[in-house]
């Protein structure tokens, strides 16, 4: 298959150079990764799930005036974005203590959080992306501090439709993990949503059973972990139940459905 120059390649996804100045084509892989890469596997159709829940996802946020890179999906991998210099920070907003906030402050997982949190990784794979604070931030320019304000406003507003999007449909947000770059138009330069979201960057929980519904399931061998993003996917409209004939299973929606 002919494809444009790749720019680069992350442990999820692939960039090639987009078709007009500007725009990146976004290609989501199969790659599931856990502990700074230690752990590896290929989850078939993860990608195009996780392609379909982001697209679905970036445009609700866009809808509620949230800015994002998201143009355009191109088929059942790849999306059309817009061209960012991507803020080296991963901004996480915690609601109900998990994962490492639970082990580093001795809380039980599944505790409530008096208020949403929001942390700071420096995006460093050889370092293992650590905790950083906004002293560390504003010291070696990673943002400046009216950036970390836009960040945190834009991370609360992301929670608050996400938080109320998954609630709908019998799934809690425990968690989430977002990404910001920078769009310059001139010398105007605006910070928007980046990435993805997906069930590989939020941890999601089922609100009946409690059953995980994300990359925990990878995480801690828990298994059907495709299966648990497919059931998201269909919960959020992306996938429908087939009755087709000699077809079994959901499948994904058309552009026309």
């Amino acid at each position: 298959m002919a494809r444009r120059k790749q720019i680069y390649e992350g442990k999820a996804k692939i960039l090639f150079e987009g078709p007009e100045p500007g725009t990146i084509i976004q290609y989501f892989k199969d790659d599931a990764t856990a502990f700074n890469n230690q752990k590896h596997a290929i989850l078939e159709g993860k990608g195009v799930l996780n392609n379909r829940i982001s697209e679905f996802v970036m445009t609700g946020l866009e809808r509620i005036g949230v800015p994002t890179h998201f143009i355009k999906r191109l088929n059942m991998r790849e999306q059309l974005v817009r061209h960012v210099e991507i803020v080296p920070l991963e901004v996480v907003v915690r609601n109900v203590a998990a994962g490492s906030l639970s082990k580093r402050l001795g809380l039980e997982d599944g505790t409530a959080l008096p208020r949403s949190i929001i942390e700071f990784y420096y995006k460093d794979d050889k370092l293992g992306d650590p905790l950083v604070a906004e002293e560390h931030i504003t010291a070696f320019s990673w943002a400046n501090p009216q950036e970390i304000d836009d960040m945190m406003a834009l991370a609360l507003r992301i929670n608050d439709f996400l938080s109320g999007l998954f609630a709908g449909v019998g799934i809690k947000l425990v968690d989430f993990k977002v990404e910001f770059g920078r769009q310059y138009d001139g010398d105007l330069m605006r910070l928007i949503v980046a990435d993805e979201i997906s069930p590989d960057s939020c941890r999601l929980w089922d609100m009946e059973t409690g059953d995980i519904m994300d990359k925990d399931r990878f995480r801690k061998d828990l298994g059907n972990v495709t299966d648990a993003y497919r059931e998201v996917a269909k919960r959020l409209g992306v996938l429908r139940e087939n009755g087709g004939a000699g077809q079994k299973g959901p499948v994904l929606v058309s552009d026309n459905e």
